[in-house]
């Protein structure tokens, strides 16, 4: 038997998806949950305390959806700007509900320190189907290139493009799941065309740093506020997590620019990604939102302080 069609139904042994391939992946998305009563129900409640824009709209033969965005309401030029993005991958829940969650809880905390720009659910689309991809079969979070091919991606960086050199701080919020292993990395080798080899799933939380601007106090001081509500991912027996080298305990790098990252996008200082693991036995839902929100609280109290 040969092992491209072993481990994923979509494409021919050995050979890139084309039209054909992406319309039978496409079919096999259903909308699981609702974008409308998940999160934009959620943004509108807060339009009484802060500024909500929409900054574009995704318009799929499958589904149009509002790109929404969530400022502070007195927006001060004289203070630094502070980006915080979820959703970029519509399948990693915490990512979007942590982000709103911060908004509703604690964004009012910083009204006269910074301007916050929250854009909690960067792919409605992907959020709606529990899908890492959006409906062309495109990773957004490999897409914040020039021309971006992914309608998601060049939303986010025509919005903040106008504040490149504000922005001091981006953090990025993001899961790891099972399905990562058993779907989404199965479906990029079929989609390339390229073997599968299977991985590990790193149980606890984690940051990505950019390998291109490291800043190793920064990560330590945002983990040192999500260690309160949840645990770190340990580095596996290679002292890797999901193939990177561990570089401090809960911290690998990736080279965001080069790999089309959206905490490239901003050209902040101090930029990460965080990943929950909200498969883990030992995380529940509500943590991993919790642990979002602490992640955000982290960043922003030692951007304010250092930047």
């Amino acid at each position: 038997m040969n092992t491209v069609t072993a481990f994923y139904p979509v494409g021919t042994p050995g050979q890139p998806w084309g039209a054909s391939e992406r319309a039978q992946w496409l079919q096999r998305q259903v909308v699981q949950r609702s974008h409308a009563d998940e999160v934009v129900a959620k943004i509108d409640a807060l339009r009484e305390r802060f500024d909500v824009t929409q900054y574009g709209e995704l318009d799929y033969p499958s589904g149009r959806y509002p790109l929404l965005a969530v400022r502070s309401r007195n927006w001060n030029d004289a203070l630094p700007v502070m980006l915080v993005t979820g959703g970029v991958h519509g399948y990693e829940t915490s990512g979007v509900q942590g982000a709103l969650q911060f908004i509703d809880q604690h964004a009012a905390d910083y009204a006269d320190r910074c301007n916050l720009l929250v854009v909690p659910c960067v792919s409605p689309w992907g959020y709606e189907r529990v899908q890492r991809w959006n409906a062309l079969a495109l990773d957004p979070n490999r897409s914040f290139v020039q021309n971006s091919p992914a309608p998601e991606s060049a939303a986010l960086m025509a919005l903040v493009a106008p504040l490149k050199g504000q922005i001091v701080m981006h953090i990025d919020l993001h899961e790891t799941t099972d399905t990562d292993e058993s779907e989404f990395r199965p479906a990029l080798a079929a989609r390339d065309g390229k073997p599968f080899e299977p991985g590990e799933i790193p149980d606890g939380f984690y940051l990505v740093d950019d390998s291109e601007n490291r800043q190793p106090v920064f990560q330590q001081a945002v983990n040192a506020e999500v260690v309160k509500v949840t645990h770190l991912a340990p580095a596996d027996a290679r002292g890797e997590i999901i193939g990177s080298p561990v570089v401090a305990l809960g911290v690998i790098e990736y080279p965001l620019k080069a790999l089309g990252l959206c905490a490239s996008v901003s050209g902040a200082r101090y930029t990460t990604t965080t990943e929950v693991y909200p498969d883990s036995p030992k995380a529940t839902p509500q943590q991993c939102n919790d642990a979002q929100v602490a992640a955000v609280i982290g960043a922003l109290e030692f951007a304010l302080s250092n930047g």
